[in-house]
């Protein structure tokens, strides 16, 4: 060893990627929380050691054990850290504002995808002021990939084979949808912007167009979800190049984020 050369604690970075690794399961176990024994299966842990390292993670407050259920939930200094995240790498901050004028403007629900994993996730749902609305995408609600206006414009953003990729795994939870998905994601490719002809829910469609990075791969997506008369043609087109407006301001502001952390 040279001197003054740090000398590499193999066990301590093991310990902290577990630990790091078992904050993120307990994050996606959702409101319902996840078990110890679903945390050590998930994770391929020992119980012992996924018992001693969520005890770890319990003492600084990252996660937290109900009581009653004896579920592990996130804990109080998460929310703390995400709340201190949001300015500088939270979507959702950056574009609420928009989605507000886009669901103004349209008088229609207008929703926030990301990616989570093989899956996508609705962080976030305003509704506009038309009476009759659509409720087949809730925030919170997770799909596979490619499985909403949303999803799709994501998909329809990453390269072929990447895309090709994450479709072969998720075709077992996607199932009888595929054929229709990739007629609509080939549509979406040349169009630009994702149609959700009504595939989930029959006579809900929805139309997504991605939020890109400056490298160009999908942060999100902007969509607009309305019932199936409100979905004509020419509305289509114009709702397309509200969403790629707002889309773009968005990306505009991440990519000054990015400028500032170079």
């Amino acid at each position: 060893m040279k001197d003054g050369a740090t000398p590499i604690d193999n066990g301590g970075t093991q310990a902290v990627a577990r630990a790091l690794s078992l904050l993120s399961l307990v994050g996606r176990g959702g409101a319902q929380g996840l078990g110890l024994a679903q945390i050590a299966a998930a994770s391929g842990l020992a119980r012992p050691t996924a018992r001693r390292l969520l005890l770890a993670l319990g003492t600084a407050r990252m996660v937290e054990q109900d009581r009653a259920t004896r579920r592990y939930h996130l804990g109080p200094e998460t929310y703390l850290l995400a709340g201190f995240a949001t300015e500088r790498h939270g979507i959702l901050h950056h574009a609420r504002d928009a989605m507000a004028r886009l669901a103004r403007d349209t008088g229609d629900t207008v929703l926030l995808t990301v990616t989570q994993d093989d899956h996508t996730l609705c962080l976030e749902r305003i509704e506009g002021d038309f009476p009759v609305r659509t409720h087949a995408l809730m925030r919170g609600d997770r799909k596979p990939a490619g499985v909403g206006a949303g999803a799709l414009a994501i998909l329809a953003a990453l390269p072929v084979a990447e895309a090709d990729a994450l479709l072969a795994r998720v075709a077992p939870l996607v199932g009888d949808l595929m054929p229709g998905l990739l007629d609509d994601l080939g549509r979406a490719r040349v169009q630009g912007h994702a149609l959700n002809p009504g595939r989930v829910v029959p006579g809900s469609w929805g139309l997504g167009v991605a939020i890109p990075w400056p490298d160009g791969r999908p942060a999100g997506a902007l969509s607009i979800a309305a019932v199936e008369h409100r979905m004509t043609p020419a509305r289509q087109a114009d709702l397309a190049a509200a969403l790629h407006r707002e889309a773009q301001a968005i990306a505009a502001r991440l990519a000054t984020l990015e400028r500032n952390t170079a």
